[in-house]
Parts: structure tokens; C-alpha cells; sequence
């Protein structure tokens, strides 16, 4: 716990959920329990057995009931990861491979477990996508309650959350995460491991609590009863702040406070600019339980609908039946205002199937996504047509990720169009034509947008990945992570010229990667001319607000003096010292 004169200590981690808390550092210890290791004799072996199947059935009866409580609390999305999770209990992959250590190698079930799960791991770790990677995750969590279970500890211990408390810890179950922004007792999250798609920070977004993941060793650093600060945009945490740091954040606090209530009273006029230039602001989402904050934050529509969650940790592909209920019940919640929903974005690796797909020796640049989906056309298919019945439903737009030539986009089409064509002879109800647009994400794409433009509906630019693959760097890859630029030249001239090919072909352009949420690009974007930006909902409010005190012929110059500039460092710091000077930051 602090005491007057405790030095302050400096953190950074990854920003997951915006906004700013302070309080009081709650150290949550679910640290992994330590892991006996012994050899069996061989009489020993069958009992192990059996006492490895009675832990399976205990963590599957435990977590049905957390299933239960928490589809009565928080809705079905949540509950989902832990039915992914009784799912991994009785995947092959574990249980299989465990009981043969048990009998083979002979040694106890606890250590089994670990072995397997850091094979398990292993895989993960392997995998592009940031999101499937994150799921790694889930094995520990998994694998940590059946040696629990084995050693026969305590599994589900409630706690008592002091209110204004900064939970702390190593890293946090989706139960733990659930429960505790419940409560309404949570200023924020800091955990040590995670990153954007983590547990921690989809639960923290969806109840709009701040939170920093990411945080190296944050949860040893910091003691029980130290005062905290976070940002959860920026990512910085302070512990134990000097009266004027804390004065800042709690200035930070305010003005981010005001901001979402101007938002509030403000939320149904348009993000205009002074000057006249109007920009739809939209939503990111992946669960039905984020629109009501993304509406509460002044969300004009759905820019991004992601739809890789059906996929996660199953043993089939999900039916058209889901797809279907899944994106009914989504664009119904948003009652006519337009929902972009993203078509597969996964590569066969994560994608379960009754075949082994063989391992690919750069899958970020290999089967994924469309060609991925047109390598596998039932699948596809399955998802077009449910889409389509979907389009009854609502305003649908629809969009295809990493499309790198028009080869691949007027395939793509093509399957849409014979879906339709499908599902009309037979009778089924289907709505009306709806827009089928690309993300734009490749330097290839960029280079030939005048030419997609002629037969693409709308552009919607994916900066993730656009910038990864123009400055040819991995922001997983801690070595080069330093060099992901979104003010990079090149990035800037290719986002320029996405831009000027959808405007000349007519078709709305818009942007839905982080750049688009973050303020300190806003005058950027609305120089550059974007017709929609989305974002999740934490950042529509300072976004709005930027944009409608701005003036766009200022930004448009501020914009071209930039780009006289040289380096993608040269560039940052112009652009930020102009928006310093020119607005009050959110940023402590």
C-alpha cells in the first residue's frame, strides 16, 4: 500500500477498453497452482485414470453452472466462451493425449495435463490471427481447473471487490472478468498478459470499464491498496502518482466524463464539421450484448460485424442455421440503421474440420479469409445464404475481407449471386439488394482501387492490416512492432489513393481499423475525405466531438503540410503537436 513520499512507478501496456479509472489497486492472486510431478508403478496407473475422469466431470459440472449464472447475468454471448470451454474438456486433443501420458509414460495426471496444455499452447502460438491466437488463453484456463480439481482445491472462490477498486492480476478468467464489471465496483482493469481480443478487454468494452492488458508483470509490481491511474486508450499506468500527475488524470477523468455526456445529450445530431462535411460514425462488434453501449455512444450503424466468434473453439463448422439467428437478431437490434457484417476472416487452421489441414509456413500470407472461403465453398455458401434470408431482417451491407484483385471479388459475387438465385426458386424469403463492398487491406488492393471501385458497392479500409502489409512488419513481433506506422508516407499515399479511386467511382469509403478510433487521427481522416469511420463505442464520443469543432478546409491543410514532411516520426509529431494546440487532450 502507498505511503506519502512512495516513489511513483511507470507502466505501459496494451489499451483495451477506453477511458480513465482510478482507485485503489485489488490484487486478484489466481496465480496457477503449482504442478506435482510423480512416476506411477504400474498398478497405479488405472486408478490415475479414473481419478483424471472424475476431474473432467467435476470442471464439467462447474462449468455448466457458471454457464447458467452467468447467461442469467450478463446474456448468451458470454456464456459461449465457457461453453467453449466444456467443449476443450472432452476435445480428444486433451483428454486423449493425457491418458495416454498417464498409461505410457506413467506419470500423474496434474503433470499430464500440463504437458498437453503447453502442446496445446504451442499451436496457438502459431497462429496469425490475433484473435484465435488470444484464445491460447483458454487452454491455461481450462487446464488450470482440472489440476485444481485434481488437487482438490478450491476452483470458484467468490471475492469481495472494495468498491472504486483497480483489479490487478496475472491474467483473468472470462468468469472472473464477467463477474467482477458486474459488480459495478470495478474502476478498471490491468492484467499482465492479453491484447485487444483478450477476455479481459472484450468483457471490459462491453461494460464500458476501463482497462490495460499487456501489462508485463504489472500484477507483481504493483501492491494491494496502491493507488492507481490507467488510461485505457493510451495504456499508461501510473502507481502511486504525484499529486499533479494525479490532478491530470483526474482532469483526464473529468473531461472524458463531460465528453460522454455531451455525447449522450448530443448522440442523435450528426458528426458534421463546422465547415459542413458530415461523416457517419459506426460501431465495431462481434457480440449482441455490445449494441446497446455502441447506441448509448451515438452509433449511427454497424461499420464492422465480425463474425469469426461462431468459429471458436468448435468441433463443427457452425450451421447456416446459426449464421442465420445470429445476424437476424443482430440487425433487428439495430432497427434499420445499416449493419456491415464481414464474411469468414480465418484461415484453415482455425477452422474445425474433420480433416487435418496441413500446417502452412506463413499462413499470415497464406489460405485465409476469401481464398480461404472460395477454396471452400460449402462453408461459404452456408454463410452467403444465411445472410441472405438475414437481409429480411434489416439493413444489411456486406463485405469481404482481404479481396487483392478483381479475380477474387467477382468470384466472391458470383457465389453470393447463386445463393440468391438458389434460395429464391426454392421460396425463401430474402430482402432487397443490399451493398456487397470490400475491405481494402493489401498494398495490391490499394494500388488497383480505381479498378475494384468500378465493381465493388463501398471500401471499407482495414488499417491493421494495411499497414502491416505496406511497411512489410508483424506488430506481434516485438523486435519490429516499433515500426508500424499508421503516419508512414507510404500508408498515408495509399489510403490517399483508396480514397480518391472510391470518390471518383461514386461509392462510399470508410475506415474500420484502430486508426479510425483514435483521436489523434481525426483531422487526418476527415482531410483525407472518408464518408464513415467506425469504431467501438468507448471512442465515438471524443471522435464525435473532434470532428464537429473542426473545421475540414484547416484540416485539409494541416493534412497537406504533413505530408511535405519526411519520416513517419517527422509526420507524428507535427500532426499531435497541432492537435494539442488545438484541442483539449483526453490523454493525461
Amino acid at each position: 500500500m502507498s505511503t506519502p513520499g512512495t516513489p511513483t512507478l511507470n507502466l505501459k501496456g496494451i489499451g483495451a477498453s477506453p477511458g480513465v479509472g482510478v482507485g485503489h489497486a485489488f490484487i486478484l492472486d489466481r496465480k496457477r497452482v503449482r504442478t506435482p510431478k510423480l512416476r506411477l508403478a504400474e498398478a497405479e496407473v488405472e486408478p490415475e485414470r479414473m481419478r483424471m475422469r472424475t476431474a473432467l466431470e467435476l470442471s464439467d459440472r462447474q462449468l455448466a453452472e457458471l454457464k447458467d449464472q452467468i447467461t442469467r447475468t450478463e446474456g448468451h454471448d458470454h456464456a459461449l466462451i465457457l461453453e467453449a470451454h466444456r467443449l476443450m474438456l472432452h476435445d480428444p486433443m486433451l483428454v486423449d493425449e493425457v491418458d495416454k501420458l498417464i498409461v505410457e509414460d506413467r506419470i500423474n495426471a496434474e503433470w499430464a495435463v500440463r504437458r498437453v496444455a503447453r502442446k496445446l499452447k504451442h499451436l496457438f502460438d502459431n497462429i496469425p490471427d490475433e484473435y484465435f491466437r488470444e484464445r491460447r488463453s483458454d487452454v491455461d484456463y481450462v487446464a488450470d481447473r482440472v489440476v485444481r480439481n485434481l488437487m482438490g482445491q478450491v476452483v470458484d472462490e467468490e471475492v469481495e471487490i472494495p468498491a472504486e477498486a483497480i483489479v490487478v492480476a496475472h491474467d483473468l478468467s472470462p468468469a472472473d472478468a464477467a463477474m467482477m464489471a458486474r459488480s459495478g465496483r470495478v474502476a478498471g482493469f490491468i492484467t499482465d498478459l492479453g491484447g485487444q481480443t483478450s477476455h479481459t478487454a472484450i468483457v471490459a468494452r462491453a461494460r464500458e470499464t476501463p482497462a490495460v492488458v499487456g501489462a508485463g508483470k504489472a500484477s507483481e509490481q504493483i501492491s494491494p491498496g496502491d493507488l492507481v491511474a490507467l488510461d485505457g486508450s493510451s495504456g499508461v499506468i501510473l502507481v502511486n502518482p504525484t499529486p499533479d500527475q494525479l490532478a491530470l488524470f483526474r482532469e483526464a477523468q473529468r473531461v472524458q466524463q463531460a465528453s460522454e455526456q455531451l455525447a449522450l445529450r448530443t448522440k442523435d445530431l450528426p458528426a458534421t464539421s463546422a465547415d459542413g462535411y458530415r461523416i457517419r460514425l459506426n460501431g465495431n462488434m462481434e457480440f449482441l450484448e455490445e449494441i446497446p453501449s455502441l447506441l448509448a455512444h451515438g452509433a449511427e450503424g454497424i461499420g464492422l460485424y465480425r463474425t469469426e466468434f461462431m468459429f471458436l473453439d468448435r468441433k463443427s463448422v457452425p450451421s447456416e442455421e446459426e449464421h442465420y439467428r445470429a445476424y437476424k437478431q443482430v440487425l433487428a437490434a439495430m432497427g434499420g440503421r445499416p449493419v456491415t457484417i464481414r464474411t469468414l476472416d480465418l484461415g484453415g487452421d482455425k477452422v474445425p474440420s474433420k480433416t487435418k489441414h496441413e500446417k502452412e509456413p506463413n499462413p499470415a500470407m497464406g489460405l485465409r479469409a476469401i481464398r480461404y472461403c472460395l477454396a471452400n465453398r460449402e462453408l461459404f455458401r452456408a454463410q452467403l445464404r444465411a445472410l441472405l434470408r438475414a437481409s429480411a431482417h434489416g439493413n444489411l451491407r456486406l463485405m469481404f475481407p482481404l479481396i487483392c484483385g478483381m479475380s477474387e471479388l467477382r468470384e466472391a459475387r458470383a457465389e453470393l449471386e447463386h445463393c440468391r438465385t438458389e434460395l429464391s426458386r426454392a421460396g425463401v424469403p430474402l430482402g432487397k439488394r443490399f451493398p456487397v463492398g470490400i475491405m481494402v487491406e493489401t498494398p495490391s488492393a490499394a494500388l488497383i482501387a480505381d479498378r475494384l471501385a468500378q465493381e465493388a458497392d463501398f471500401f471499407s479500409v482495414g488499417t491493421n492490416d494495411l499497414i502491416q502489409y505496406t511497411l512489410a512488419i508483424d506488430r506481434q513481433n516485438r523486435d519490429v512492432a516499433y515500426l508500424y506506422k499508421p503516419l508512414h508516407l507510404s500508408v498515408l499515399r495509399s489510403i490517399q489513393n483508396i480514397v480518391a479511386a472510391a470518390k471518383s467511382a461514386g461509392i462510399p469509403v470508410s475506415m474500420c481499423g484502430e486508426m479510425a478510433g483514435d483521436p489523434i487521427y481525426s483531422l487526418v481522416l476527415l482531410a483525407l475525405g472518408f464518408d464513415e469511420l467506425s469504431m467501438t463505442s468507448g471512442q465515438i464520443p471524443v471522435v464525435k466531438n473532434i470532428l464537429r469543432s473542426a473545421n475540414r478546409a484547416e484540416a485539409i491543410a494541416l493534412l497537406n503540410s504533413a505530408m511535405e514532411l519526411t519520416t513517419a516520426e517527422e509526420i507524428e509529431r507535427y500532426i499531435r503537436t497541432e492537435m494539442e494546440r488545438r484541442f483539449i487532450s483526453a490523454e493525461p
